[in-house]
């Protein structure tokens, strides 16, 4: 037979035993009052860069640890999403989605000085592609650079970027040429820039605690030193970046749904009705054991096409199967929890009912159900 390989090694395990004792010492303590407040301290960036979290993955003259290692992030994730507040971690893994294209198609002067302040939680990053005009649309966004001598003269305007009210540093996809994705561009544009402003913080039904904002250009001049890779390339390296958050979105909707699972069992464990405990009733022990088992399915699927990235392969097709079925489950699965619960995962003080509001967002965010489902059958050759 054929030996069983793991995902995880040792030095994984290092990894989720530091974020955990991490979680445990500096964000449980505080969690709830951060949900309340809409938001957590900018200390915690430093913290986490302090305790090597935020570099988990990139290269070590950076700043960074375990580069290039999908699992050690992996592990890294699933313990932060042990604090409760996908909108937490989302904030704090901001840079995930901000910084790659800076590490791998900046100049280097750029690139030397934005990614190990970030890396160091210092300075904090920011992807700015989603316009009020459309989401998923990248190909068609609006925000317009015209190049003007060594500058860039940028208008438009984004919207719901996360960490958009407190990023030192955007990541920002703008039009340098003509209609499609072929005139698409990244920029670096700093907080403070003449001609950027940042609007309010968005109000959300979850991620309570990840500030979300509006952007806005007006004539704001960028440094042409400031593009991110080749002129009118954008597009690809913004298709290349959205694999990565696919499967870390995939992994948000396995551990959402992991500790909705838990809450439901501990539950089923201690509530009684009708003289014993409700985990007795058959009708509660068959729905415990689907949950577990769409859970283990969805799991074990992300974890394979994280396998998949990390030897080379292309997974774009199963990377989007993998978010669609792992969205899926985990609204079924908080769903359920709320049921189990009954009035009391109705009430703000239970997880379960926090996991169920900021659980929406994931079929949503990094490409919707829908576009996924494109993606999925353009693979398909239909």
């Amino acid at each position: 037979m054929p030996v069983l390989q793991d995902y995880f090694d040792d030095s994984h395990t290092l990894v989720r035993d530091s974020v955990r004792r991490f979680v445990e010492r500096e964000i449980l303590p505080h969690v709830d009052d951060w949900e309340e407040a809409g938001g957590f301290p900018r200390e915690l960036y430093r913290k986490a860069g302090a305790a090597g979290i935020l570099g988990i993955g990139y290269p070590e003259r950076f700043g960074g640890s375990h580069e290039g290692d999908i699992f050690a992030k992996v592990a890294a994730s699933e313990e932060l999403m042990r604090s409760g507040s996908g909108g937490l971690v989302a904030g704090l893994g901001s840079l995930d989605i901000g910084l790659p294209p800076v590490l791998k198609w900046a100049k280097p002067a750029i690139r030397d000085q934005v990614v190990p302040q970030v890396l160091a939680g210092e300075k904090i990053m920011a992807l700015a592609v989603t316009e009020p005009s459309g989401g998923s649309d990248v190909a068609n966004l609006k925000t317009r650079a015209v190049r003007d001598g060594e500058f860039y003269r940028v208008s438009g305007s984004k919207t719901f970027i996360t960490s958009g009210v407190r990023a030192d540093y955007y990541t920002v996809a703008v039009r340098t040429g003509g209609e499609g994705f072929s005139g698409v561009s990244l920029l670096l544009i700093e907080k403070g820039t003449p001609g950027f402003t940042v609007g309010r913080q968005l109000k959300k039904m979850g991620w309570w605690a990840s500030d979300t904002a509006e952007l806005f250009f007006d004539d704001c001049r960028v440094p042409v030193d400031n593009l991110i890779g080749a002129e009118n390339m954008g597009f690809a390296g913004i298709m290349a970046n959205f694999q990565s958050e696919r499967l870390s979105l995939a992994i948000m909707a396995n551990m959402t749904a992991q500790l909705a699972f838990e809450e439901s069992m501990a539950w089923a464990r201690e509530r009684q009705a009708f003289g014993k405990l409700i985990g007795k009733f058959q009708v509660l022990k068959h729905r415990l054991t689907e949950m577990a088992t769409q859970l283990e399915v969805s799991r074990e699927f992300t974890y394979r096409q994280a396998a998949k990235m990390a030897a080379g392969q292309s997974v774009v097709k199963e990377i989007s199967m993998a978010k669609n079925f792992a969205t899926d489950i985990a609204d079924k699965i908080t769903y359920d929890a709320v049921q189990i619960l009954g009035g009391m995962g109705y009430m703000r003080e239970s997880l379960v009912e926090r996991l169920y509001r900021d659980n929406r967002i994931l079929s949503i965010g990094g490409g919707s159900r829908e576009i996924m489902n494109e993606i999925i059958s353009k693979q398909m050759g239909l």
